[in-house]
């Protein structure tokens, strides 16, 4: 038989580490009502404590303000990726070749018809566009 890994939810292991920090529960015996391993409460208890001090946990926050603090960091995270990722585009289309630029001057030894093909679904003006920046 194997055990299965007992999960909790945040808010549950705030109200087990609030008994133990504002009602003045002593560990042991708040473990002992909830059915919870000592080791287990004394950790939230400890995350409990350093998230009302202001220090953002590495696991699962706790409290509202923390959970917050750690989805408005994911965000800035993803942001700055993205932003990343823009202002490589940006550089590519200003002044540097990119690779779809790189393929159309391939392109420009073949005949009319390979550049066609190329640009099918694009607008006739980003091709005028191309053709006069690298002169095809």
């Amino acid at each position: 038989m194997t055990n299965k890994r007992r999960s909790y939810t945040p808010e549950y292991k705030l109200e087990a580490a609030s008994l133990v920090l504002d009602q003045d529960y002593s560990v042991p015996e708040a473990a002992r009502s909830l059915g919870l391993n000592e080791n287990v409460l004394r950790r939230w208890v400890n995350q409990l404590r350093d998230e009302r001090q202001g220090t953002t946990p590495a696991g699962k926050a706790l409290t509202p303000e923390q959970q917050r603090i750690k989805e408005l960091e994911a965000q800035v995270d993803r942001l700055q990726r993205e932003k990343t990722i823009l202002k490589k585009a940006t550089v590519d289309s200003i002044g540097h070749c990119n690779s779809s630029t790189k393929i159309l001057i391939c392109m420009s030894t073949f005949d009319e018809t390979s550049k066609a093909n190329f640009y099918t679904g694009r607008e006739r003006s980003d091709l005028q566009t191309l053709e006069a920046r690298y002169r095809l």
